[in-house]
Parts: structure tokens; C-alpha cells; sequence
């Protein structure tokens, strides 16, 4: 049987709290409104006094990336689903929703493509040194510095899951020599790309590009010191895979030639990397990879599969459980 309404409610109550949703070519809020849901709109932070009443009477809640803990699904006696708008679960307490019976789910592979887009744009601006040379054509001062080829060079991808691959299959196009990490790979079972350990993948590398998932540090101040001299470090995963602070020093000492980044520690604002004397070796985005067209698109058609299928009495796609295991 469909989800009931809740007591007193004119259509089925889905709370959304990511900015993007249904801002790409999908017009997703009509499509739930279509299917007799009344959507909602909270705050991304997830302030749980601003949403708790919102919460009250909703069935679904598509949320983003703030966190979702015992006490918000405390706050929604009705919710059956939180759709997370995205990969990551991490924020989301798995445990207390299991417990409560709620469902959750997210959207794997939507933001593929755009995540190893974004990561090829990184490297190229840091081998081409494209935001130092805006700055000086801006200033009057125009510098030629030289670059690197990126089909001459080896690059190390450094987790080879969706969005590794992704990346891989874009530099086999310039024709760089892939080298590739994931302690979950068997060896031998990608064509075309060698699998090395960690600290052998970075000492034969010019570039590594880091797609593993965790908050564990994998970039140290000893795994720096194996980088090959003057090699381009990007990050389009998360800021805890690396010791930010090591970074910075490998820059000074030009044991890293560059560092590109779509992440970067909230803690460490304003140093060590924003630090003006690595203005010309680093380069930033501000979590842009999922902000794609196609990416918004991608993510709301999951979230929103979900819901339909929660409000169906059906098992929604990509249901994740306590440990991450779908």
C-alpha cells in the first residue's frame, strides 16, 4: 500500500534541503508535485530548532549535506525515507534510522562525470599555470612560465572506484601513462592501467589525483617525501586525505611542484595553503564537482526515484544500510 498521508495533511509532505535540487533541465519539484507531494523547503545546514517543524508531519526528506542524526529523525514520527541528494552517507546516522525503521538512500554515479571533468580542469590549470596567468594579464604584468604536456607525463589515481575510472579513461585520450591504487582492486583486473602500491605509485608519478573514499589521511609528510620533485597534487575528494600542513611545507620545499584542489579543510581557512606565498602554486575550487547540469540532474532523478518508489510501497534503488553497505 502507498504511504499514508499524515493526520490532516493535503498532499504527502517531502522535505528537500539541498540548494540545487531541480535547478538543473528537470523540473523535479513539478514531477513530485504531480505525484500528489507537497515539497518543502529547509535549510541546507540542517539546523534541526529550524526544522524540526518541518519535520513533523514529513514523509520523505531529500537531504543534502548537512547531517541527519537521531534527533532530526526524532523530529519526523512520520518520515520513511531520507533520499540523500549526493554519494556521500557519511553525515547521515545509519544506525539511528535503521533503528527507526527509516529508509536512506543515495544517488552513486550521478555526479561521475562531472567530479572527473573538474578533476582534468585541476591539472591542467596547475601543469599550465592558468590562474597565475590571468593574474598577471589582469595586472599588466603578463608572465610565460613553461608547462608540462599531460599526455608526456605518468599520473597516479589514487582510488579506482566510479570516479577514478572516469578520470583514468579521460587520460588515456592525451595519452598519459596511467598508474592506478585501490587496496579493493585486484591486481591484473584492469585492462590498460598498472596497480601499484601507494608509496610506488607516487615515486613513479608527475601527477597523482586522489578519488579514495574515508576521512583516513593518506598524503603525509612521509608519503610526500617519495613524491617525484616538482610533482602536481590534486584532490577532488575530500580535504582529510591530506596533511594540509605537509602540503604546504612539500610546496616550499618544492618537493611538490603544485596543488590543486576542489576541497580544503574548514579548520585550516587561511592557513597553511591560502598562505600568499603559495599563491602561484596552488589552485582552488570551492567543492564545484558535483555543479554540473547533468550532475544536479542526476542526483535529483535519484532522489526523487526514491521517494516515488517509498510512496508506492516499493523498494527504492540504492538503499544504503548501517557500515555503508547498499
Amino acid at each position: 500500500m502507498p504511504v499514508p498521508l499524515p493526520p490532516g495533511g493535503t498532499g504527502t509532505p517531502v522535505l528537500v534541503t539541498s540548494r540545487s535540487f531541480s535547478s538543473g533541465d528537470l523540473d523535479l519539484v513539478a514531477e513530485l508535485e504531480a505525484a500528489g507531494c507537497e515539497v518543502r523547503s529547509g535549510p541546507p545546514d540542517h539546523d534541526l530548532a529550524r526544522l524540526a517543524p518541518l519535520l513533523a508531519d514529513a514523509v520523505a526528506w531529500i537531504a543534502g549535506t548537512g547531517p541527519v542524526t537521531a534527533a532530526h529523525l526524532d523530529a519526523g514520527p512520520h518520515l520513511r525515507l531520507v533520499a540523500r541528494y549526493g554519494v556521500g552517507t557519511d553525515a547521515v546516522d545509519l544506525a539511528a534510522a535503521a533503528e527507526r525503521d527509516v529508509l536512506v538512500t543515495n544517488t552513486p554515479g550521478a555526479n561521475t562525470e562531472a567530479v572527473a571533468d573538474l578533476t582534468l580542469a585541476l591539472t591542467l590549470a596547475a601543469l599550465r599555470d592558468v590562474v597565475p596567468g590571468d593574474r598577471g594579464v589582469r595586472a599588466a604584468t603578463p608572465t610565460v612560465s613553461r608547462g608540462r604536456e599531460l599526455g608526456s607525463l605518468t599520473v597516479g589515481v589514487v582510488g579506482f572506484g566510479r570516479i577514478g575510472r572516469s578520470v583514468a579513461r579521460r587520460l588515456t585520450g592525451f595519452g598519459s601513462r596511467v598508474l592506478a591504487y585501490d587496496p579493493f582492486v585486484e591486481p591484473g583486473s584492469v585492462a590498460g592501467v598498472e596497480l601499484l602500491e601507494l608509496p610506488g605509485l607516487v615515486a613513479q608519478s608527475d601527477v597523482v589525483t586522489l578519488h579514495a573514499p574515508g576521512d583516513d589521511v593518506l598524503v603525509d609528510a612521509s608519503l610526500l617525501e617519495r613524491f617525484r620533485p616538482g610533482a602536481v597534487l590534486v584532490n577532488a575528494a575530500r580535504a582529510a586525505l591530506v596533511d594540509e600542513a605537509a602540503v604546504a611545507d612539500a610546496l616550499r620545499g618544492q618537493r611538490l611542484g603544485r596543488y590543486a584542489a576542489d576541497v580544503l579543510d574548514d579548520d585550516s581557512r587561511g592557513a597553511p595553503l591560502l598562505a600568499d606565498d603559495l599563491a602561484d602554486v596552488t589552485v582552488f575550487t570551492s567543492h564545484a564537482g558535483a555543479h554540473t547540469v547533468g550532475a544536479v540532474d542526476g542526483m535529483g532523478r535519484g532522489a526523487v526515484d526514491a521517494v516515488l518508489a517509498v510512496l508506492a510501497d516499493r523498494t527504492p534503488p540504492n538503499l544504503v544500510r548501517p557500515g555503508g553497505a547498499a
